[in-house]
């Protein structure tokens, strides 16, 4: 029996095992890197052992660190939870080794399915349909290139020029969108192949690369497993994966709105059989593409899933408690409960769609989602949060940038997309830019609702931002990352596809909430004040000019801060990118609120922290909250970041025009550029490494290399000029 459990994990996965060790009785600890020392899950444990270290490298994937802390704080049991690792058999051998127990599948089952270009050589070999693929190791070359392909088109049958091009590059290794590249010129493939191979070591520790043809448009569909070890395989229906950016889940449901239940019997009796194939033990996932009546093996991850919890809601159960029972011995139940109803669930990540899903980092000063009826725990019929930060979590460059996952329980599908998209809007998030906005639009979607969902659903209906540099200065480099359409936008003109938008409510959002930034504004300074507090804010003898105030709508993550202003009331570009500027002009009379642009607004109370606003007789509520000198506006109407700009500005140092700036801390990987050489528009000139994935600084137009100020291995801070392009020779 299991006493006392380490989760050899963090974040909101170390959290939602540590629910269940509660509730069981069991005691819990925790390790923690030097930039986890202050994250809840170290103070939530039990026991909490510091791996020093930011790297994890060093931390949460050193083994003989992991499970020396397990025996220095008497635990008798391991549980990898997802990511790190969670899929390494050495890791699995080595806490059997120290005597302890696994909480998970054998190392023999992990190294047969963990690697995914064994594990598609063994599911050919039982039947499963699988797509034709090659490994590409280290030097790969367009020789190599052409003989695997060859060789590939050999073992096929009909036109195989069709097979070429695009093609998935993936690492065997790991998950989560990582090491993963799509090539469409046959030319690239080599550096593609680099790329990938740099990425999976660095986030998984081992860099093999495979190559298969990319099924675009494709649903990503997955069957969650339960196995004992008493020979009784337990199949918990499908879940719907295909809302994905950068070939990682956002949006995750089940059951799917496309799977009959003659495909659901084929592809879980599919997953059984791999599951027995390996003699599998513990809860696994066996993922798969289908497109019309192509269904095709992608993988098997041997661990608990990020997505589990609708899983969880949709059948009453805790996989977490059943994994530690099996890790005891104990048995299954002959047959899995009924599902009941349909389970949504969105990934909150700290990261800007607009600007090419680049993450974010810096402190979440308020984290609320309204209606939550469970944390870490199974829902019928409400709300359930996962979360691994709270108020005042500090979000790192090291690790993953997702916040939380908020899930949504109800009857019917479109009970449970409703239901989550009303918290999503509502919820009160104060810090780094996120995806909330985007999750948002997309449950919202007439096309999601209609279940038309599939891998291409963002770009193909223009939720996927398209690429752009960072903020900056005209010339600013672009980052690279995921193609897609263009900003959608409201009718005010701001953008609606990141944290600096409109909000889900609609156009009133922006102006409304400016107004009502202003207006809290005032309300402070007069609370404040030490003389003739009880006056209005901007109170004359004689009628003047209205009281101004300028915001910058949405924050703009590195470069200059333009400070010029548009006619009142109206949205004007910022002219050093760093998003639209707005400006409120207003006046407090004796018959109330005079504000430009607002001819039958009424102003119904201000406070610092709360603005009443009556607008065409529709009353609406602003809570307004100031951190970093930013300000945010929270309403029914959607959640509005605004930067308030100075009257007076004080003179600034701007970057030189055409200067590459970095989009957030990280360490320079390599310069492929050097100083005097002439560029195209696009060249890639910096890569970054941040937050385990590769970020690639290009140049925004052709031009001479005038400036390098990047190295390979040096650690830069957000805004730091990293090269500079000047105009062509």
């Amino acid at each position: 029996m299991i006493r006392r459990l380490l989760v050899a994990n963090r974040g909101e996965i170390a959290r939602r095992v540590f629910r269940t060790c509660r509730d069981l009785g069991i005691e819990t600890v925790a390790v923690f890197s030097d930039a986890d020392s202050g994250a809840p899950h170290t103070a939530e444990a039990d026991h909490a052992v510091r791996l020093p270290g930011v790297a994890p490298a060093e931390t949460y994937l050193s083994i003989g660190k992991v499970v020396g802390a397990a025996l220095r704080t008497g635990a008798d049991a391991v549980h990898p939870g997802y990511g790190f690792l969670s899929e390494s058999a050495d890791f699995a051998r080595a806490v059997l080794d120290a005597g302890l127990t696994w909480v998970g599948p054998g190392p023999e089952a992990i190294a047969a399915m963990g690697s995914k270009i064994g594990a598609k050589a063994l599911m050919a070999e039982a039947g499963v349909p699988v797509l034709p693929h090659f490994t590409a190791g280290p030097g790969y070359s367009m020789d190599d290139l052409d003989r695997d392909l060859d060789a590939v088109f050999a073992r096929m049958s009909g036109d195989a020029s069709g097979w070429a091009v695009p093609l998935l590059v993936k690492a065997s290794a790991g998950g989560g969108g990582r090491g993963m590249r799509i090539v469409r010129l046959t030319d690239d493939l080599p550096g593609a192949v680099e790329s990938a191979r740099r990425e999976a070591e660095s986030a998984f520790g081992d860099g093999a690369v495979f190559v298969e043809p990319l099924l675009e448009d494709a649903r990503h569909i997955e069957v969650q497993v339960l196995a004992d070890a008493h020979g009784t395989v337990w199949t918990l229906g499908e879940r719907e994966c295909s809302i994905q950016r950068r070939h990682q889940k956002v949006i995750e449901e089940t059951p799917s709105p496309a799977v009959s239940p003659a495909l659901r019997a084929r592809l879980c009796a599919a997953a059984a059989d791999a599951a027995r194939a390996v003699g599998y033990v513990g809860a696994g996932t066996v993922e798969f593409l289908v497109k019309d009546d192509t269904v095709a093996f992608l993988e098997m991850n041997t661990r608990l899933q990020v997505e589990h919890p609708v899983t969880e809601c949709v059948y009453g159960l805790d996989l977490v408690g059943f994994q530690l029972r099996i890790a005891e011995g104990g048995a299954l139940p002959p047959a899995p409960p009924a599902p009941a109803g349909h389970a949504i669930e969105a990934r909150l990540y700290a990261e800007d769609p607009a600007l090419g899903w680049l993450p974010q980092s810096g402190v979440l000063h308020r984290f609320d989602v309204p209606g939550v009826a469970a944390r870490f725990a199974s829902v019928s019929g409400g709300l359930r949060l996962d979360s691994g930060v709270e108020d005042g979590s500090e979000v790192g460059v090291h690790y993953d940038p997702m916040l939380a996952k908020v899930i949504a329980h109800g009857a019917t599908r479109a009970d449970a997309a409703r239901r989550l998209a009303g918290a999503l809007a509502r919820a009160r998030i104060h810090g780094p830019v996120t995806n909330r906005d985007l999750l948002v639009a997309v449950l919202r979607h007439e096309a999601f609702l209609a279940g038309a969902t599939d891998t291409g659903f963002l770009d193909r209906h223009g939720l996927a931002a398209a690429d752009r540099g960072p903020s900056g200065p005209p010339g600013a480099g672009l980052v690279s990352g995921t193609s897609g359409g263009p900003l959608g936008s409201t009718a005010s003109g701001e953008p609606t596809a990141s944290g600096a938008s409109a909000g889900p409510g609609g156009p009133d959002a922006v102006p409304l909430s400016a107004l009502a930034a202003a207006l809290a504004q005032a309300a402070a300074n007069r609370a404040a004040a030490t003389v003739q507090a009880g006056l209005p804010s901007g109170w004359r003898n004689v009628v003047s000019q209205p009281q101004h105030a300028a915001f910058r709508v949405g924050a703009g993550n590195t470069g200059s801060r333009g400070d010029a202003e548009s006619p009142a009331g109206a949205a004007g570009p910022d002219p050093s990118g760093g998003g639209a500027v707005r400006t409120v002009a207003y006046r407090i009379t004796r018959d109330g609120l005079r504000a430009e642009g607002f001819p039958d607004t009424v102003l119904v109370g201000a406070a610092p922290d709360l603005v009443v606003l009556e607008t065409g007789g529709v009353r609406h509520r602003f809570g307004v909250a100031r951190h970093d000198g930013v300000t945010y506006v929270d309403s029914p109407l959607g959640s509005v970041r605004l930067t308030p700009l100075p009257r007076l500005p004080e003179p600034v140092e701007r970057p030189a025009p055409g200067s590459l700036l970095a989009p957030m801390p990280g360490t320079v990987l390599r310069v492929e550029v050097a100083s005097g050489d002439q560029v195209t528009a696009g060249q890639v000139v910096v890569v970054l490494e941040a937050m385990k994935m590769e970020h690639r600084i290009t140049a925004p137009a052709a031009g001479t290399v005038t400036g390098l100020d990047a190295a390979p291995g040096r650690r830069v801070e957000a805004g730091a000029v990293l090269a500079v392009i000047g105009r062509p020779e």
